[in-house]
């Protein structure tokens, strides 16, 4: 007798994340190369299986239901431990991992990583690299999942797997400022918590996909503007949208070009941050992680991933 196990195999999984991509059963028969009517059986025998209605056919577009999104997230977890099983395999028959993903925080400068890539691709490995852009505890999540082999600007916590090493990368000094024409530019300091709160905050969203992530300088009932990213969030502070802490290297053109002015605060900021990599007996590190860890070795290199500058 079959059960649903016998139904969510990875072909399955897939054909849901086609569907939920496109948009429509036909768009994603195309996308597969069949028919729309095989699709569309497909689907109804895995629905059968689990006894639930995975997409509502209703509307034009199929609009995964409330048990099919759930299913979606799971597929991809799914398939992405698929995925992580494969590597270790591979790193453990030739000691060169498959796929080597590289999860970069926020704060890390994008240019100084592509070009560590590129220096990792003059190897000639058959390692494939990933990259995922990450923020706040997202960043470590994505290492402590399994979805990244080595992760850059995390934030350290207490109660790490045994198998999770880090180091530090550095420190990364943080100024509060605000657009020159903000409010605040002219107010006296330090600038309380209370005359902070007053005024819109522009937040960075941790990319963390579950659990209660980290919150970083914001004052309660402050109203925020919350952005993907650093670059974002230095942008919607040059145009006034609010104030917020920014690294020091990053906002320092447009401090001396007067765009944006330092204010300060009762609290001040400062990060440090780190680099961490999973290594043990049982899964221990393949020629790709051992290379960037080499890399990560140098002073050079750590300062100039904490200088970011020329983020796109």
């Amino acid at each position: 007798m079959q059960t649903p196990r016998d139904w969510l195999t990875p072909e399955a999984l897939l054909m849901l994340q086609t569907i939920d991509q496109k948009g429509s059963f036909a768009a994603a028969a195309r996308a597969l190369h069949l028919v729309p009517s095989a699709l569309t059986y497909r689907v109804r025998q895995l629905e059968d299986a689990l006894d639930v209605l995975l997409f509502d056919r209703s509307a034009r577009q199929a609009v995964p239901t409330a048990a099919g999104r759930e299913l979606l997230r799971e597929a991809t977890r799914l398939l992405d431990d698929m995925d992580a099983v494969a590597n270790r395999v591979r790193r453990v028959a030739t000691g060169w991992e498959a796929v080597f993903t590289l999860a970069v925080d926020s704060v890390v400068s994008r240019s100084v990583v592509m070009d560590l890539c590129a220096s990792f691709m003059s190897l000639g490995a058959t390692t494939r690299l990933r990259l995922r852009y990450e923020t706040l505890s997202g960043t470590l999540a994505a290492l402590t999942s399994g979805q990244a082999d080595l992760a850059l600007g995390v934030v350290p916590v207490t109660g790490l797997q045994n198998d999770i090493r880090h180091a530090v990368l550095g420190p990364v000094p943080f100024v509060f400022a605000v657009a020159s024409h903000h409010p605040l530019a002219k107010a006296a300091e330090p600038l309380s918590d209370a005359l902070l709160s007053q005024h819109r905050a522009v937040a960075v969203a941790d990319s963390v996909s579950r659990g209660s992530g980290l919150t970083i300088g914001l004052q309660s009932g402050q109203d925020v503007f919350t952005v993907p990213d650093m670059q974002s969030k230095l942008e919607a502070q040059l145009r006034g949208l609010g104030g917020g802490f920014l690294p020091a290297s990053m906002a320092q053109p447009y401090i001396n070009s007067g765009m944006l002015v330092v204010k300060q605060v009762l609290n001040p900021r400062t990060n440090i941050g780190h680099y961490a990599w999973r290594d043990s007996k049982q899964t221990p590190a393949g020629q790709a992680l051992r290379w960037w860890l080499m890399q990560l070795e140098s002073a050079a290199t750590r300062e100039a991933l904490l200088r970011p500058l020329h983020h796109v």
